[in-house]
């Protein structure tokens, strides 16, 4: 799936539509995580800029975990951090995990049970795990990377839903 990520360039402006069309039917959303996209992966920055009433949040590698930093303005606010990943600086406002109302989290891949495979460090498991029962955990991604099974993990974490171009099988 990563090579696949590499070679097949997926319909970015195509998912940060569908992802519009999701939030204008979630207007109880306010607090939103993205992530700043690797190579293959959806740019979703984009939508900060569109949708400057909600807050924004990205995540940044503390350790062995994941903080949470809010950010208006991603071109100024993000460089590259522990893994080459752009992400907020480690005095940019920091955003408690509770705080935030939904997660749009990447994957190297989906099943429609709402699995994801994750890069294997299991920075974002952890992170979902300390969620609050009612935050939203939304898959993104670009309709090959829904596969049949993920054959997840006891640790893995499922998505409430996915968000592709096309029309998703579960959101």
């Amino acid at each position: 799936m990563r090579a696949k990520l590499h070679e097949m360039a997926g319909d970015a402006l195509g998912l940060r539509e569908a992802i519009s069309t999701w939030l204008s039917k979630h207007p109880e959303v306010l607090t939103l995580a993205i992530f700043a996209a690797l190579p293959g992966e959806p740019d979703l920055l984009p939508l900060v800029e569109l949708n400057p009433q909600r807050r924004w949040v990205l995540p940044r590698v503390d350790g062995e975990s994941l903080t949470f930093h809010a950010v208006s303005a991603p071109a100024t606010e993000l460089h590259p951090g522990r893994f080459r990943i752009r992400e907020p600086q480690a005095d940019s406002p920091l955003v408690p995990i509770p705080e935030i109302d939904a997660f749009l989290c990447p994957g190297l891949a989906f099943d429609r049970k709402g699995n994801r495979l994750g890069r294997g460090r299991g920075f974002y498991d952890r992170m979902l795990a300390a969620t609050r029962a009612e935050a939203l955990k939304i898959g993104v991604c670009f309709p090959f990377q829904i596969v049949e099974d993920t054959f997840p993990e006891s640790h893995d974490i499922r998505m409430d839903g996915l968000i592709t171009p096309s029309p998703a099988p579960r959101a």
